[in-house]
This record gives C-alpha cells, sequence and structure tokens, in this order.
C-alpha cells in the first residue's frame, strides 16, 4: 500500500506563507486604510446628500446623450466582433501553429491591456473630439479582449465533428466554418453582449476626455459642483445600463 503524502507539506506551507506576504505588501504599496476610510465617513455623506433632490430639467439633453453612449457601444462592439473573429481562430491551439498562435496572442493582450481612456486621447488627436473617438477606442479595446474569449470557446470545442469534416477531405476553411463555428457562436454571443453591456458603462467614462457621450455632461456638472445634476445623469445611466442587462440576459439564457 503506498504511502500518503501529507496534506500540509513544506511546498504548500512556503506557497501560503507567500500569498500572505503578497497580500500584505500589495496593502501597503496600494495605501490601504481601512481607518481613514471610517473617518471619511461623513464626509462621504455629506456629499452624497448634495445629490438629491435630482434635476431632471434638462431630462431630455440628458436622455439624447445617453442615447449617444448606446450608439457608441454597439459600433464599438460590432467592430470589434468583426476583428476578433478572424484574430480568434489565428489565436487558437487547436486550429493555427504556434509561430502564428504565438504573436497573435500577444497582439491580443496589447489590444487590451491598454485601457479605453488611453485609447481615446489617441484616437482624439486624429479625428478629433467627438464619439467617433470614443467607437474607435472602445472597438480596439473590446476587440482585444474577445479575441481572447473567442479563442478560448474555440480551444474547448468538440474535436469529433471537425474530425468527421476532415476525414471527408476538406479544406481548413471548411473545418472552421462547419466544424467550429456552429459549435461557438452560442458562446460568442454571449460573450458579445455582455461586452456591449461593458462598452456601454465604459462609454460614459470617455466623455471626460472629450469622446462624447453622456460623459461630456456628466463631467462638466461635476466640474461644476451641480451635483443635482450629476444625480440625474447617474440615475438615467442607471435605468438604462439596468434595461440593457435585463434584455441581453434573456438572450444569453435562450442562447447558452
Amino acid at each position: 500500500m503506498a504511502e500518503e503524502k501529507p496534506f500540509w507539506t513544506i511546498w504548500s506551507i512556503g506557497g501560503l506563507l507567500l500569498s500572505i506576504a503578497i497580500l500584505l505588501y500589495s496593502g501597503i504599496i496600494s495605501d490601504l486604510s481601512f481607518v481613514e476610510l471610517i473617518e471619511g465617513t461623513g464626509s462621504m455623506v455629506n456629499l452624497i446628500l448634495k445629490f438629491f433632490p435630482p434635476d431632471f430639467l434638462r431630462w431630455w439633453s440628458y436622455f439624447q446623450a445617453t442615447i449617444e453612449t448606446i450608439a457608441m457601444g454597439i459600433w464599438g462592439t460590432l467592430l470589434a466582433v468583426i476583428v476578433a473573429i478572424p484574430l480568434s481562430i489565428l489565436a487558437s491551439e487547436n486550429v493555427c501553429p504556434t509561430w502564428v498562435v504565438f504573436p497573435t496572442r500577444r497582439i491580443l493582450d496589447a489590444m487590451r491591456a491598454i485601457n479605453e481612456l488611453v485609447f481615446a486621447l489617441i484616437f482624439i488627436v486624429a479625428v478629433g473630439l467627438g464619439p467617433f473617438a470614443g467607437v474607435l477606442a472602445l472597438f480596439i479595446h473590446t476587440a482585444g479582449t474577445l479575441g481572447k474569449l473567442f479563442s478560448e470557446a474555440i480551444e474547448a470545442i468538440d474535436p469529433g465533428p471537425v474530425e468527421g469534416i476532415r476525414a471527408t477531405g476538406s479544406s481548413k476553411v471548411q473545418e472552421v466554418i462547419f466544424g467550429i463555428i456552429p459549435q461557438v457562436v452560442p458562446l460568442w454571443t454571449s460573450f458579445t453582449l455582455y461586452r456591449f453591456e461593458s462598452n456601454v458603462r465604459s462609454a460614459s467614462v470617455l466623455g471626460i476626455v472629450g469622446a462624447g457621450g453622456i460623459g461630456v455632461a456628466l463631467y462638466q456638472n461635476f466640474r461644476a459642483f451641480n451635483y443635482q445634476n450629476v444625480s440625474a445623469i447617474l440615475i438615467i445611466l442607471i435605468v438604462t445600463v439596468g434595461a440593457i442587462d435585463t434584455i441581453s440576459a434573456r438572450i444569453r439564457n435562450r442562447l447558452v
């Protein structure tokens, strides 16, 4: 009978101590101070009280800006899907050779590693202020994220249908179109809907740097200390995102 290995080996103890050390060091360099948070609670409450009652006098203007934000999310997500599909196929180990997979994954890493705000600042220089810069920023970042998620879905497929298509003498492209894509479309759609929700939220912040959407009004009212207007904008934004989340969640439940 083989001797059972003790659960608490020197490696597991060392790993636990290392994890604790990393957490403590991360807390120090992150300047975590829950005492300061508790002490500042009163000031935070006083600020929040200034948000009420919300001022909906300009609600139609805010609503139109929210529609612009949704439009930015739609186009940013659509362009990202168009680019992410071929990149995800090239980044899948069960489809392409390593010399193709490795550089493609690094490209996807670079696309999603940089925040949308940074991309927005870059595109503002190219196309000027406005929602188009925001669309391009969302597009690049989302393409990197969806490319990664799509490739993981491809690598998790059942190889049976692909092998069956290959046995008929089909080309690599036919294997992808008829053997892989039908298996991953429901999951791809779910990922896309989730990223659309996320992009609407992100688009609402891009206005801070002049990239259009409701973020412009939000930033201007914050700077002018018009907190009641800020409250109205936030309420409209919360209701909008909640409605999008409810609709997309029902679609995802039907697909997956």
